[in-house]
């Protein structure tokens, strides 16, 4: 690229052994959006702590989207035998609202291998509740036994989050 250009490099790829902590400042910049408004009780910072995102890693598969060779977002897919999940979803706020998060979903809806796709929110996220909506995402009703069955996080999250859910058209 010359150094007078505009051009801008943009790739999604999945998380290298050298994007750990790039990985851990994404998600902890752009958890930030919860504070005051997710309860009080669940919200820390490090909203995940280095340890947390490592425990994640061995079973979610991360990618990352890289804007200029810097990671701007970063969205996680599991993936279990009936069902994929999207996990932790999260763009930096300065480059929010410019398609990045559709772009990572669109591009782990394309690489599920299931045909049913969770993620799973906090209730009062209405901006993430939207985003999905907009994604062809609907509130499902059995949020609390879907929680449970999939998801390893704490009783007082299972309280108070929701899934959404949308099945694919897989060949």
């Amino acid at each position: 690229m010359n150094r007078g250009s505009s051009e801008c490099i943009s790739v999604i790829r999945e998380r290298g052994p050298g994007d750990e902590e790039k990985v851990f400042r994404v998600i902890n910049e752009a958890a930030r959006a919860y504070e005051g408004v997710i309860p009080e009780d669940c919200y820390h910072r490090p909203y995940m702590s280095m340890e947390e995102l490592r425990q994640e890693m061995k079973t979610i598969t991360f990618y990352g989207y890289w804007k200029n060779y810097e990671l701007v977002g970063v969205m996680g897919i599991q993936t279990f035998t009936d069902v994929a999940l999207i996990r932790h979803s999260y763009v930096l706020p300065e480059h929010q609202r410019k398609g990045i998060g559709s772009t990572l979903l669109n591009h782990l809806l394309r690489i599920a291998s299931t045909a049913r796709v969770l993620v799973g929110t906090w209730r009062d996220a209405a901006w993430a509740i939207r985003f999905y909506r907009k994604h062809g995402f609907k509130l499902l009703s059995d949020s609390d036994g879907l929680l449970r069955r999939y998801w390893s996080i704490p009783e007082r999250q299972i309280q108070t989050s929701v899934v959404l859910g949308r099945t694919l058209e897989k060949s």
